[in-house]
């Protein structure tokens, strides 16, 4: 289990999903993840969405994807003037789309990216930081820190596409996500205790700790971890979703408690999917040797 200790004070011990779907981690010659340096060169991949955000929430983007895509929403960080630092009102507009998120049901995975070119997240807003009296600092702290745990107990599988540097408190929002896709120049650290993530370490080393799922090359439109998001969200869509979502409730539970109490929560988990309409297409669709067509009931 990866743990980090960051700005918000977080604890952050995040490998959920990504150890129970068996998710590949690979590097390539010459690519190291973790390093200190410039960011990588970023920009949109240029896709159409059904939804785009209110003109007064341009610092965040929320995306509802279309065609073959739909199912997978994408929150898009987009604070240029501040490297995407985490301010109150990105906090509150965060913490409004995930709980928007949690309820919909149609919402099958969640990708989190940056549309700023060469940052995912450099951390807590400190110019912002900076001019709060001493008493707003800790309610600001544990803001970010409810935030952050809400994006953790998103019921659906999410995805950090990290294709530029994150720092602090945007590492741990990467931590948060169940999934890390990262590109091979992407940049991270915990400065607040001026300790990088092994800096210059190559992709087995980060492989060992468990920070990234997957390590990709860069492109020339520097976003080649969303795009292997993409991919990788695609592969949760055809899945029953009412089994996915009580699946991540039983991997982030039994991942807090011993073997035995892991157990039990797994058997609650799974009686949850036996009166469903979706366990039985599942059945039949076996039989009948076709793709089963779920609708989550």
């Amino acid at each position: 289990m990866a743990a980090a200790l960051g700005g918000f004070g977080l604890l952050q011990g995040r490998v959920g999903l990504a150890a129970a779907a068996a998710a590949t981690f690979f590097s390539r010659p010459g690519c190291r993840a973790l390093v200190w340096g410039d960011g990588a060169v970023f920009s949109s991949a240029g896709r159409s969405y059904s939804f785009e955000a209110k003109e007064e929430e341009e610092e965040l983007r929320v995306r509802y994807l279309d065609d073959e895509h739909k199912g997978i929403v994408v929150l898009g960080l987009n604070r240029s003037h501040a490297r995407n630092a985490l301010n109150k009102n990105l906090l509150k507009m965060m913490s409004k789309a995930v709980d928007a998120l949690k309820s919909d049901k149609k919402v099958r995975t969640v990708i989190f990216r940056s549309e700023v070119p060469g940052i995912f997240c450099a951390g807590a807003d400190l110019k912002e930081r900076a001019k709060m009296h001493s008493s707003e600092v800790g309610s600001f702290a544990s803001k970010a820190r409810a935030t952050i745990n809400e994006m953790a107990n998103l019921p659906v599988p999410t995805i950090a596409a990290i294709d530029g540097t994150a720092l602090g408190g945007g590492l741990e929002l990467a931590l948060a996500c169940d999934i890390r896709v990262a590109a091979c120049s992407a940049k991270m650290g915990l400065v607040e205790t001026k300790l990088a993530i092994i800096p210059g370490a190559d992709g087995e080393e980060a492989k060992s700790i468990g920070l990234i799922s997957h390590v990709v090359e860069q492109n020339e439109a520097g976003d080649a971890a969303y795009r292997r998001a993409l991919v990788l969200a695609r592969e949760f869509l055809p899945q029953g979703p009412l089994a996915m979502r009580v699946a991540k409730l039983a991997i982030n539970q039994g991942m807090e408690v011993d073997l035995v109490t892991g157990l039990a929560i797994e058997e609650a988990c799974y009686a949850q999917t036996i009166p469903t309409k979706d366990r039985i297409e599942g059945l039949l669709a076996f039989k009948e040797k076709r793709p089963p067509c779920y609708k989550g009931e």
